[in-house]
This record gives C-alpha cells, sequence and structure tokens, in this order.
C-alpha cells in the first residue's frame, strides 16, 4: 500500500526507498508541493513531496496548498489521513528560511503567521483520525505540522527538534503551545530554549511520538491508530502540576537563570520571550498562546539579533556548499603524531565514521588517544555498541604503515619546519596514487614546507582548531603550486567529517590566527599595565564573545600564543608589540594554560578560577580588543587571504566563536559603519602606537 502511493503520487520516483507494498491508489487534486489519494479502504494519504527541493520545507506555496488540500478534505471526508513525505531527508525541515527576507515589519510577520495558523489549525480540526508517519528529520515547523495530527508514529532513526532559537526566534506555527500542552512542560521548554535534537526513542520517551516502528510495520501501526489501538501520550498528572500558574512562575525563574548564563537576554532576546509566553499562557492552551505566540515571533523576527543570526545561517550553508563537487570521498585517514591536536584530529575522523591510523613513536600517546575518543564517545551518549564500533575505526598505527593505505595523510607534528619535512620525506615516495598530503600547520606558509617534495602540487593545508570536537572550522590552505582536484577533495573530506571549510591562501597565520593574535596580544598588553584578566574578560563577555580573550589564550596554550604571535610579528609590519617578557616566563616554566593547570588563571576541574569582583576595566577596552581583530580581517580580504566578506564572517564565527548575533567581524564593521572604525583605530594609534594602524581598505565601504 504504501509503496505503491508514494510512487504513484511523487512527482518523481524516490532515489531508493524503503517503501515496497503495492495497492491501487487514485490521485486527487493538482498541487504542486503535495499529492493526495485514497486508498482501497479509505484512508487518504497524503504525500508532502516538495518541487525541485532535496528537503521539505514550508514555504509560502507549500502552506498555501495545504490550505485548499484542508478544504478538499473538509468537503469530502475520508476514513483518516496519513501525512508523509517522500523524501530521503526526512519528513520536514522547518520554515522556509529564504523567505524571511521579505518580511520588512512586523505587520507583515503576523499577517503571514496568521495565514499559517489558521491553515493548521483547519488541519487540527479535522473530523477524523489524522495520522503523521515520520521518517529523518522533523524539526521547527515540520514538527509543529505533526503537534497538529491526532497520531505521530516515527520511524526508527528518526529525529525532531526546534532549532528555531538558532535563528533569534522561537517556535511561530503553534509549537509553543501544543507542545508544552503534549508532553512534559519543562522538557518541552528545555527542547526549545537549547534547540537540540532527540532521537527517536527519546522522543518516544517524552511523549512526542506515540510508537516507533520500522518501515514495514506502518500499514499495521496506521490501521491500529485509525481503530484507536494505539495509546495517545499525555503528560499526565506531573504536567498538569506543573502548568499551573505557582508552578509556572517558580519554574519560569529557574529557565531565566540557567538560559542567561549562555544566552545573555541582552544579546538573545527569544529565550526570555519563550520563557514569557509560557510564564503568562502555559496553563491555559488554545487561541490565546498562539495569538501571543505570533506576535512574539514577529517582535524577534524584526530585531537585529535573529537577522544577523538568519545571516550566519547562510553562512553556514554556503561554507557547506563548498564540501559538495565530484572529488572521491575520503575512506582511510593516517595522522602522523599523536599530540593533543593530532589525537584529537584522528578520534573526530574516526568518530564521524573514518577508517583512521594514527601513528606515533610514543605508545603512551596512542593509548591515551584511544581514551580520549573514549571519552568523546560518552559525552556524546553513544551506545555501548556505538561506542566500541567507533573505537575500532581507529587503529594505533607503531610502524606507520598506513601510510600507504590512507587517502588523506594528515601531519600533525610541532611547529617546526625542519620535523614536519623528515615526516613528509618519509611520507610522499609511499602515498598511493591520488592522495593528499596534508599539514595541519598553524602558521607555517606552505610554500616553506613543500620546498622539498618531489610532487607539492598533493600539498594542502588542513588547519583544524582546538578543540576539534567542539570548533567547526578547518581552513582549507592553497598554495601557489596546488593542485585545485587535491583542494576539492579536501573540502569534500571536510565535509565527510562534519567540518565547514573556510579557503584561504597561504600567508602568516593565514586567516583566524592572524585576526584573533592581535586580540589576545593586546589583552596581554592590558594585563602589563596592571589591569585584572577578570576585567578584560568581563568587557568582551558583554560584547558577545563566547569567552574572555585572557581565559581564550589559556584555552589555546600560552606556549602556541607566544609562538604565533612572534611568528606574525617577524612577518608582518603591523607593529605589533613584543611579548612582556613574564609572558615567556610563563612558556618556560611550563604554565601553559588549561592544558597544564596553570597559565594566566589557575585551572580546577576543566574551569579557570577567576575572581567575582575586580576594577572595571579602562573605557577603551572593547575597542583596544576588537578594532585589531577587523583591522587584521580588512588586511587579510585586501590581501586575497581570503575570498570575501562573507567567507571571513563565517570563519571568524565558527573558528573563534566571535560573537554570532552581530553577524561576523565584517558585518559588524558595516554596521558600525567603516569610517567610524577607521576614525577610532585613528585615535587609537595616536594614543597606544602603530599597532592600530587603520588598514587602507578601511577608506573604500562596499
Amino acid at each position: 500500500m504504501t509503496g505503491h502511493i508514494l510512487k504513484a503520487l511523487s512527482s518523481r520516483e524516490m532515489a531508493r526507498g524503503p517503501f515496497e507494498k503495492t495497492d491501487t491508489t487514485k490521485d486527487a487534486g493538482n498541487w504542486q508541493h503535495w499529492h493526495l489519494a485514497r486508498d482501497n479502504s479509505d484512508v487518504a494519504w497524503l504525500i508532502f513531496d516538495k518541487k525541485d527541493a532535496g528537503a521539505n520545507v514550508l514555504s509560502a506555496g507549500v502552506l498555501e496548498e495545504l490550505g485548499d488540500i484542508v478544504g478538499e478534505l473538509e468537503s469530502k471526508p475520508p476514513r483518516a489521513l496519513v501525512v508523509r513525505s517522500t523524501k530521503p531527508t526526512g519528513f520536514c525541515l522547518g520554515a522556509d528560511i529564504s523567505e524571511f527576507s521579505e518580511l520588512k515589519s512586523e505587520s507583515d510577520v503576523v499577517n503571514k503567521l496568521t495565514a499559517a495558523h489558521d491553515v493548521v489549525d483547519r488541519f487540527e480540526a479535522l473530523s477524523f483520525p489524522t495520522i503523521a508517519v515520520i521518517h529523518g528529520s522533523c524539526l521547527g515547523g515540520g514538527l509543529e505540522l505533526a503537534l497538529a495530527c491526532d497520531y505521530r508514529l516515527a520511524i526508527a532513526g528518526a529525529k525532531f527538534g526546534f532549532p528555531e532559537v538558532q535563528l533569534g526566534l522561537h517556535p511561530g506555527l503553534g509549537g509553543t503551545d501544543r507542545f508544552t500542552d503534549l508532553v512534559d512542560p519543562i522538557e518541552a521548554m528545555t527542547l526549545m530554549l537549547t534547540g537540540k535534537t532527540i532521537p527517536h526513542f527519546k522522543a518516544k520517551k517524552l511523549g512526542l511520538v506515540d510508537q516507533v516502528i520500522e518501515e514495514r510495520h506502518v500499514d499495521a501501526a496506521v490501521q491500529a491508530a485509525i481503530v484507536g489501538d494505539i495509546d495517545k501520550s499525555s503528560h499526565g498528572l506531573r504536567g498538569r502540576v506543573l502548568s499551573t500558574k505557582p508552578a509556572r512562575q517558580l519554574e519560569a525563574r529557574q529557565m531565566r537563570s540557567q538560559t542567561a548564563k549562555k544566552a545573555p537576554p541582552q544579546h538573545y532576546p527569544a529565550p526570555e520571550a519563550l520563557i514569557q509566553l509560557w510564564e503568562q499562557f502555559g496553563g491555559d492552551s488554545g487561541p490565546s498562546m498562539r495569538k501571543a505566540e505570533i506576535a512574539s515571533f514577529a517582535r524577534l523576527m524584526m530585531t537585529d539579533t535573529s537577522r544577523n543570526l538568519v545571516k550566519v545561517f547562510f553562512l553556514r550553508e554556503k561554507m557547506k556548499g563548498l564540501t559538495r563537487n565530484k572529488a572521491e570521498p575520503v575512506k582511510h585517514v593516517h595522522v602522523v603524531g599523536a599530540g593533543e591536536m593530532g589525537a584529537d584530529i584522528a578520534g573526530w575522523c574516526a568518530f564521524q565514521g573514518m577508517n583512521v591510523t594514527l601513528f606515533d613513536m610514543e605508545a603512551d600517546k596512542l593509548a591515551e588517544a584511544v581514551g580520549k575518543l573514549s571519552d568523546l564517545c560518552e559525552k556524546k551518549h553513544r551506545s555501548e555498541s556505538q561506542r566500541r564500533d567507533i573505537l575500532d575505526r581507529l587503529t594505533p598505527d607503531f610502524a606507520n604503515q598506513g601510510v600507504e593505505q590512507a587517502d588523506v595523510v594528515i601531519e600533525a607534528v610541532p611547529e617546526k619546519v625542519d620535523i614536519k619535512r623528515k615526516v613528509y620525506e618519509d611520507a610522499e615516495p609511499r602515498l598511493k596514487k591520488g592522495a593528499i598530503l596534508a599539514t595541519n600547520t598553524s602558521s607555517i606558509p606552505l610554500e616553506t614546507l613543500g620546498e622539498e617534495l618531489k610532487d607539492p602540487k598533493r600539498l594542502v593545508g588542513l588547519h583544524f582548531f582546538n578543540p576539534v570536537a567542539l570548533m567547526p572550522l578547518v581552513e582549507v590552505v592553497r598554495h601557489d603550486k596546488a593542485d585545485e582536484k587535491v583542494l576539492e577533495r579536501a573540502r569534500v573530506f571536510v565535509g565527510q567529517i562534519d567540518r565547514l571549510p573556510a579557503p584561504v591562501n597561504t600567508a602568516p597565520g593565514f586567516l583566524v590566527n592572524r585576526a584573533l593574535t592581535p586580540y589576545l596580544v593586546e589583552a596581554m598588553v592590558m594585563l602589563d599595565e596592571g589591569v585584572a584578566p577578570e576585567s578584560i574578560d568581563r568587557v568582551a563577555e558583554e560584547f558577545g564573545m563566547p569567552m574572555g580573550p585572557i581565559e581564550l589564550a589559556d584555552q589555546v596554550g600560552l606556549d602556541i600564543c607566544l609562538s604565533v604571535a612572534e611568528m606574525l610579528r617577524e612577518r608582518l609590519d603591523t607593529g605589533m608589540p613584543p611579548a612582556p617578557d613574564w609572558l615567556r616566563q610563563k612558556v618556560e616554566d611550563g604554565k601553559l594554560g588549561k592544558k597544564s593547570g596553570e597559565g594566566l588563571y589557575q585551572w580546577k576541574k576543566g574551569k579557570a578560577d577567576k575572581q567575582d569582583k575586580t576594577e572595571p576595566a579602562p573605557d577603551d577596552t572593547l575597542d583596544r580588543l576588537l578594532l585589531p581583530m577587523l583591522n587584521a580581517c580588512m588586511a587579510c580580504l585586501r590581501e586575497g587571504v581570503i575570498e570575501d566578506e562573507t567567507l571571513t564572517d563565517g570563519a571568524m564565527i565558527f573558528g573563534t566563536g566571535f560573537a554570532p548575533f552581530r553577524g561576523g567581524p565584517m558585518n559588524y564593521a558595516h554596521h558600525r559603519g567603516f569610517d567610524s572604525v577607521r576614525k577610532s583605530l585613528a585615535t587609537l594609534a595616536d594614543k597606544y602606537g602603530d599597532r592600530f594602524r587603520a588598514d587602507q581598505g578601511w577608506s573604500h565601504e562596499g
């Protein structure tokens, strides 16, 4: 039944689906994105298949057609309705974000959402059982549509979530009401406030789905739902108690306290708006909460935060697009060097499904690398069987034999040219045809590293960021002799391991380190002037940085910071001051930051030990920290280190954590005005010296 309906109704046949059964169907209506038919038992099957798209999203056209279909069903009610998708990607990924830019005012948003709510409310009110059969991703507006059904059946492997908070929004199609009414409201609010996705088994435990099934059991489960043999989920007595006004007020206070730690409301207003909605209306589900949801959503959509986070979404999509080309995928990765970065790179590749060999001359380091991967599996909540499979993919390679089988060999040895060249001297003759030789260098020009290679065309930079499992960026570094096909395959590999590539040309520090280092160095200068580290960090955090420059330097490692700073000072005429003597002494004494337990801060249980009360930092602290970073970004753009401003913003957000709600450093500079940036740099240069000299690029705002 299911298979024939999907094949008969889809505007194009699914590539290779799991649907096998056949039955007689009859199509009804003539819609672009939906297909409706009734089987011989008078069950209507509504198939979502957005035209000319790889995934289903709720566009204006999709919702308009759904309204027409609801009218058809209202006039000719079937015995029941089953809704599902023919897309391999899943049920629905949510709203069509590309349409957001068309909405210019709150009233525009209110009008659009009110019309969309009317469609979904009518859909929910249909007089016969409605059943959503969900596979793959069911997110945002797609989940809100599923919540309007009487039953939700999840195919094993499905995942659910409300990612709207990542766009500076909250659910806007009735989800704030329907979700908190269906399941434990605290669990519902937590999912919406964090934007996380959950797997099918957790959705079942939560009560979000009524049954988890295999594809072959869809028809039987649908029939059981129709006759009422599947119990509907309910949040029970606990949910009813938590929905009372006193309980909501108490829980809302706790939610605010917890949320503000990671998303300060002055920067990220959506969580507070969502908490207010539930606190005020959570016990009175229905029209009042949904009307308030529309108004709140409209206000949020017009904020700078939401508009910038939408830009960040498209930055991510642009960078993902760079990983999609016709180059051959990578199957085997070999990493040379099991130090902190090498071990993490190898572990992450194994975690993402690659076969990995890891070489180091010290057996203890290889053992530590396996232990770190085991810890990562635990942090990522992998099952015991999944953990075994992942660990089996990482092979300690004491003889360095993996070089000969690998598609990509990544060198992650210390930042010494002679050490790296010895690695290449051994590896290059043994590389198989078409294999990539990659370096994780953070600062050494690739021309220098490739000077003694017989075939420098296969050398590419793959610069990962620490910690590898958390930082989504990889700088893919080209040099004059690089082969374009090698670079394409390198970008495919970055996509395979769920990372975002930033294509950069070889240059001192590439982009991210070149821009980040003056930010960190200026913080050191301020420490040398007697400003408290906590005061410096507080200014950066209040701007929106995930952590201040002092804590970040400790995270990166003071030895690495010092090395990169000295390299940039030597190779670039930027007026960067030498590192203070006390910083060099700390490095010599092994006080390197978090990894040694002491640096600029003392570190206890993985956290910096900070003083709560310190004197405020000087008034010009933010500009002293931030403008050198912006200046370096402008210099990289002008010199062609990176192609355009959007990639610059993406690299800095995903490589340094630059305040996402500001849309990236160049977006912030445009908002502030290039002329303002230039004048502020000139003021700082007059007061503090040549290191604040404005790059000439600020004279031309595009």
